[in-house]
């Protein structure tokens, strides 16, 4: 690995946490919101058994959502999911069962989005999932 890789990867890691400790906080107050395309998802650790919520851009498509990578597919929520099989999603004031995560091709994926997100996705996201989901239920508070 040269310089500018190992620069690179370490830059990534600061901005995930960042992103995980400042940005994803604030982004959990829309994931309830009935816009948008930010969403909150329920994962169990493949190691520690221990729950998680981890904030993610997704939209609906078909039977299920479409879920943008936004830092690839060696993330640690999407892991898990691929682990445990299922999850669970809280978009738009309902929450969801989702399982069933299968990588899907950019070209299917962007359509999905609304049409003022595609732009930054093209340009930001290289990997995406689609998972099926089950009837939303309301979420209690």
């Amino acid at each position: 690995m040269n310089k500018d890789d190992k620069r690179t990867r370490s830059f990534n890691k600061r901005i995930r946490t960042f992103n995980k400790y400042i940005t994803n906080p604030l982004l959990r107050m829309f994931a309830n919101a009935s816009r948008g395309p930010f969403a909150v998802i329920r994962h169990v650790g493949r190691r520690s058994g221990k729950p998680y919520e981890t904030t993610i851009m997704v939209w609906p498509l078909g039977d299920g959502f479409v879920i943008a990578l936004t830092y690839g597919p060696e993330v640690d929520w999407y892991r898990n999911i691929l682990a445990a099989g299922h999850g669970t999603l809280l978009w738009h004031g309902r929450v969801y069962a989702v399982g069933k995560p299968e990588p899907i091709d950019v070209k299917t994926a962007l359509p999905a989005f609304p049409l003022a997100l595609r732009p930054i996705l093209r340009r930001r996201v290289q990997h995406f999932v689609r998972v099926k989901s089950a009837t939303p239920e309301s979420v209690r508070t």
